[in-house]
């Protein structure tokens, strides 16, 4: 199976001078919890709620800031002929949830860990995938084992 066939071809994105006041509306309009900062076609930052709760809110900054000033970035990104394998190890390489997929330097599509989790329909790829992703994502101090 290819991303393709279970990329969402839906990407929600913005600007990188989008203010994060209105990356936070248009999440919640579009019922996302992501929204990809495309500058001349390419994707080149990610906006995450996340992002938003710890970077924007926790640290008291001010909502008219730039989204790319909140951004994950580097953008990793795939083609859509890219194996569903390939994919989730490119994903548990960088520690990402979310690929953007790109065809002819097009943005077409986005596959999420929760696109292959259910689209696949592998629960086992799924576990393992969400595993491995927390994993590469976090600091090792929060899986040595603690003694008792």
């Amino acid at each position: 199976m290819r991303i393709r066939d279970v990329m969402t071809e839906s990407v929600v994105t913005a600007t990188p001078d989008t203010s994060v006041r209105e990356v936070a509306e248009i999440m919640r309009e579009r019922n996302v919890g992501s929204v990809v900062l495309v500058e001349d076609g390419q994707p080149v930052g990610f906006v995450t709620d996340r992002d938003l709760a710890v970077s924007v809110l926790a640290d008291g900054r001010d909502p008219s800031d730039r989204a790319c000033d909140h951004a994950s970035a580097p953008v990793v990104t795939a083609a859509p002929d890219l194996d569903i394998t390939g994919a989730a190890e490119l994903m548990v390489e960088h520690g990402i949830r979310r690929l953007p997929v790109l065809e002819g330097g097009e943005l077409i599509g986005i596959v999420t860990l929760d696109d292959l989790a259910v689209r696949t329909g592998d629960a086992e790829l799924a576990m393992n995938l969400a595993s491995s992703i927390t994993r590469a994502a976090l600091p090792e101090f929060y899986f040595h084992h603690r003694g008792g």
